[in-house]
């Protein structure tokens, strides 16, 4: 197997695994609990995260997330007050709807991609507008300093 094709399956065994966690920590009832808990962990270590994976800038959030993760097909358009983050498909989303699991948005992937441009902006606007668990794409606006 060539190491496309690995990464490939790599990244689909991770995301299986992350809708499985959704789908018991909604079943036991503290899918909510722990997204909230979580979310303080990813703001509170985003600085550092962002450093871990080379991401220096806001937008890059959703230009390096996608290389690594391969869940999210996620497109960027700038603006005057920072741009604008839209995805028409992710595969953690799908499988936890399969699943009939809770939504994955928040705790696997929205928080975290907040967490990452809160740490190298702490003045940045973060904004979910839309989500694929309830709508036909994601979209995220986030306003960055000039």
């Amino acid at each position: 197997m060539d190491n496309e094709k690995k990464i490939k399956l790599l990244q689909m065994i991770y995301a299986g695994a992350l809708a499985d966690s959704v789908l018991r920590l909604d079943t036991e009832g503290i899918l909510l609990k722990v997204t909230a808990e979580k979310k303080q962990e990813q703001l509170a270590g985003g600085k550092l995260r962002a450093a871990q994976l080379g991401i220096q800038r806001p937008i890059q959030v959703f230009e390096i997330l996608p290389e690594i993760f391969g869940c999210a097909n996620w497109k960027t358009e700038q603006n005057n007050e920072g741009f604008k983050a839209t995805a028409t498909n992710c595969m953690l989303c799908s499988l936890s709807k399969k699943l009939g699991a809770g939504s994955p948005c928040n705790i696997y992937c929205l928080d975290a991609m907040e967490g990452l441009i809160k740490g190298l902006d702490e003045n940045a606007g973060y904004n979910v507008i839309s989500t694929l668990w309830s709508q036909n794409e994601c979209k995220v606006v986030v306003k960055t300093e000039r």
